[in-house]
Order: C-alpha cells, then structure tokens, then sequence
C-alpha cells in the first residue's frame, strides 16, 4: 500500500473517530435539560450493564479480524482471509444472541442490585425496562463491529469511518428527538423518554448495519476476483488456532477498553447502597448522575484530546521493542509521558478551578454538581495516564501485567467505595477511583521501569515542571473569575457562568501557551520542527527560549 493511501487512510479514521467522539459528548447537554439530573441515573442504569455485554460479546474479535485479514492479505491468501471474515461472523452471530439474551433476563437482577432495594427515584420496573430495551442492541453491534473490522484489514477506512458517523447522528437524532417529543409535546414521563433514548442504540446500530451492507453489496464483486486471482496455496492452520491466536491477541486490548465501564459497574452496585446506609438516599440518584455521567462527560474531553495525541506513538514504541534500539524506546516513552502530561495537566486544572462556572454553564446552577467536578476534574489525568502505561506494555509485549493492574485497581476501587463513601458520600466515590488508578499507574510503571528499562526521572521533571506553569496558569484563572464576579453579582443564570468559563479558558490557554513557549517547555516536548514554525510566526513577541533541560 503507498505511503498517499495510507495517510489518507489515517486522515479518515481520524477525522471520523473525532467526529463520531465530539458528537458523542456535546449531546448530553440538551439531553440534561430534557431529562434533567435524575434522567442520567436511569439512562447510566442501562448503559453500564450494556457496555459490559457488548465488550464482552465482542471479545476484541474485530479488531484482531482486522490484524490478521491484513496480515493473509499481504500474502495473497484471500481464501483464509474470507475464511476467518466467515468464522468471526458465525461466532459474532453466535455471541450477540446469547449476551442478549443473558442481559434482556437478568436485567430484574441488575436493577436490584443498581437500586440496593431503597427508595430511590427510578424504580426497580424501570429500570429493568432500560436495560431490556439497551440490550437489543446486542443483536446487531457485533456483527456490524464485524464488517467494520473486515474492511479495515482490506485497508478500507471509509465503511467503518461512515458507518459510525450515520450510527452516531441516527442515535442522538433518536435520543433527543424522541425525548422531547415524549417529554414536551406528549407530556409522558422521564423514564418513557429514557427508554427511548437506550432503544435508540438498537435502531441506530441497524442504520449502521445498512451502511456497511451497502458497502459490502458495492464492493463484493471487487473482493472476488481477489479470491479468484489467487495464486498462493490457502493456509492450512485450523480455524480453531486461528480463533487462538485472535483471543490472544484481542483480549488484553478489552480488558483495558473495559477499564472505566467496570470501575462505573462498581459505582452503579454500591453508591446507592452506601448512600441509603447512611441515610441520603433522597440524593442518592442525583448525586450517583452528576457523577457517573454529568461531570464524567466533561472531564473526558481532555482525556480524550491527549490519549489520542499520546497513542499515536505506540505503534513506534512496538517497533523499537522489536528491532531492540533502546535509546529510541526510552525517547519515545518518554515523549508519550510527556505530552500525555504537558495537554492534560492543565486541562484537567483549569477543569477544577473553574468547576462551579462550567457546571452551571452547562447543566444549571448546582452546587453538589460543582463540587463533584472540582474533585473529579483532576481524577482526569489518571484516566489518561493509565491508558498511556497499559497501551505501552501492550508495545513491549507486557500485556498481562495491564490486565493485573486493572484487577489491582477495581478491588481498591470497591474497598474504597464501602469506605469512603460513609464519610465523604460522593467524594468518597471521586477519591476512591482515584486511589485505584494512582495503585494500577503504580503497578504499571513499575513493570515499564523493569521490561523497557526506563527511567522516570525525566518523565518526573517534566511533570513537575508542567505542575508549575499549570499553577501560574491557576492563579490568573482564579483571578479572572474574581474580577468577573462584580459584574454577574449572585446571578447563577447559565449565560453568566459561560461567559465566566469562556474569559478564563481563553485567558488560561492563553498563559500555559505562552509560558509554555517562553520557558522553552513546547520545544523539549515537542521537538525542533514544532518551535521553528512557532518561530516563523511568533519568535520576535515571545522571545522563544532555545531547547535545554
């Protein structure tokens, strides 16, 4: 494949998955209005269990399908390739129905143990509904993440890239659509909209499922005569060790993707249970929505952003393992750290200093919505480390020991929960998560500094250097909020909180940047190219520092 087709490939992956992610967070706000704090409890009841199943019924055989499509194609054999398309079909045909099936009978039992038998808003009836109604969306998820996988491997990015762009726009149209017509015009309950809502996943799935079969339809005859053209003898390896080396392959990358889903599934077991033991169940549910879905929404923007930046140097660190070249490794570690920290550090601070303003701008007025997102804003970077350290010991062929971690965390998570939470209720769930994944960061730069040989020193520098210059970045964000403060009065409207937000998060990035730059920090992280073309433009104002330690 040439070098064009590739970046062009990568250009449309990246711009979709942006797309498909950027969507996916900005539609929670009109959702909030529609259905309000208590709306999200329900709708997170659904999801969690959802999200678990799918995980599970997939079992990361597409994305393996993918590897090893591409892998047969590379050799010509087109036979095996389609082959294993076949075999994973089956087998996701297979697993669809039963995780369905399992989900839609025990949702009475998930629904209970969600509820901890109180009396809470949302009753256990409708819940049970929410998650039989999500859980139709089993039946068609997989087959579709199927096809998706087997066009990747034929290096065709635009059905995936498509497909979960047209899933994605049929699902928030459903969501929100369906919500005010349920709420607003037919005047029918939150839970009616909430169930529209989790239904939606199933239509929009179908819709995805149509594109990628029309894909299929125009692309058929093309794929085909490859399998006619062949030359090469099909491979002889049984479908059975096939199927080995793709569980082999895949299941540490979802035992890692179920890394938030699972410490939520300990949140949605026990925080309301813990909440009525102590005798808060009246905001035991709005509590439990600000915090698994409101605030966690916002604070994964950031993550989102620099997870994205940080993981595109895996693949490097994969191949400076193989060849051995250790000086190469320990810099492109190092930078992945790096830049890791330098985009979410600030981010998730500013998140925190302005937590009060950014909850009412987006949600309304709330004071146990401000203060969870101050708490929680800085649990953030721990999300975003933790996936950098697991997908790095993916890259030096140390997978297990992610899977380890993540098992180190969810028991510290659940002890947690029991703890905290009878002394600091909602807090008590923030820091518990954060005890969790400060132990499995821990844990897993631990086995970094042993496998890869790394040092962290630099890493550290760098952190605390980052902490310094966020901290600046801090003060005259606080200031700015103070000196706005006068001209909004006591008003908790949500226009004056977003105009609070929007002059502290300009201001703000407008100081990290120009700290960053002056200090010489842009440089060290990210190299010569970057500062000359910052250079060219902005040289002469910043008096941009040359590179140093």
């Amino acid at each position: 494949m040439s070098d064009s087709k590739f970046l062009r490939g990568t250009l449309i992956v990246t711009l979709g998955t942006f797309l498909v992610k950027f969507l996916g967070m900005i539609y929670v706000f009109p959702f909030h209005a529609l259905v309000h704090t208590n709306g999200g409890a329900l709708y997170n009841y659904g999801y969690v269990p959802y999200t678990i199943f799918l995980s599970v019924a997939t079992a990361g055989v597409p994305l393996a399908v993918a590897k090893f499509i591409s892998k047969y194609n590379a050799l010509g054999d087109y036979a095996t390739s389609r082959r294993m398309f076949r075999s994973g079909m089956k087998l996701m045909i297979v697993m669809g129905i039963l995780s369905f099936a399992v989900l839609y009978i025990t949702a009475p039992l998930f629904a209970k143990a969600f509820l901890g038998n109180g009396n809470l808003e949302n009753t256990v009836e409708e819940v049970t509904l929410i998650i039989r109604l999500v859980s139709f969306a089993l039946l068609v998820v997989p087959s579709a993440s199927l096809i998706r996988g087997f066009f990747q491997g034929h290096q065709s990015m635009g059905p995936t890239t498509v497909s979960q762009i047209i899933e994605q726009i049929i699902r928030i149209v459903i969501l929100l659509g369906g919500s005010f017509v349920v709420i607003k015009i037919l005047h029918g309950t939150v839970a009616t909209a909430i169930g529209v809502s989790t239904f939606a996943a199933f239509i929009s799935a179908l819709g995805a499922l149509g594109v990628l079969l029309v894909y299929w339809k125009k692309r058929k005859p093309h794929l085909d005569r490859l399998l006619e053209s062949q030359t090469v003898q099909p491979s002889s390896v049984s479908t059975g060790q096939l199927f080995k080396e793709l569980f082999a392959y895949a299941l540490p990358y979802v035992v890692v993707g179920l890394t938030i889903p699972l410490y939520q599934a300990v949140d949605t077991v026990t925080f309301n249970r813990m909440m009525l033991a102590i005798g808060e169940g009246k905001i035991a549910e709005a509590a439990y929505s600000i915090f698994t879905m409101w605030t966690h929404k916002l604070i994964m923007i950031p993550v989102s952003l620099a997870t994205a930046f940080s993981l595109t140097l895996v693949p490097t660190i994969t191949k400076s393992f193989t060849e051995r070249n250790a000086a190469l490794l320990q810099k492109q570690i190092s930078q992945t750290f790096q830049i890791n920290a330098f985009v979410t550090f600030p981010a998730v601070v500013g998140i925190s200093a302005l937590a009060y303003p950014i909850y009412s701008a987006f949600y309304g007025a709330s004071e146990l919505g401000g203060q969870i997102l101050m708490w929680y804003a800085p649990v953030a970077m721990l999300f975003a480390l933790f996936s950098v350290t697991a997908a790095i010991l993916q890259g030096i062929n140390q997978q297990r020991h992610a899977i380890i971690a993540l098992a180190i965390g969810i028991s510290l998570k659940l002890i947690g929960n029991l703890v905290l939470i009878r002394y600091f209720e909602t807090v008590g769930a923030v820091l518990s998560t954060g005890i969790g994944f400060l132990v499995s960061i821990w844990y897993t730069n631990v086995q970094i500094r042993k496998y890869a040989n790394f040092d962290f020193t630099l890493v550290y520098k760098r952190i605390f250097q980052i902490a310094i210059l966020s901290g600046v970045m801090t003060i005259v964000v606080k200031l700015v909020q103070w000196g706005l403060s006068p001209l909004f009065g006591n008003s908790k409207s949500q226009l004056a909180a977003a105009v609070v937000v929007a002059a502290g998060a300009i201001i703000g990035v407008a100081v990290y940047g120009f700290l960053a730059i002056r200090t010489g920090m842009l440089q060290r992280i990210f190299g010569d190219e970057l500062l000359d073309r910052l250079k060219q433009r902005f040289g002469r104002r910043f008096k941009i520092k040359a590179k140093g330690a």
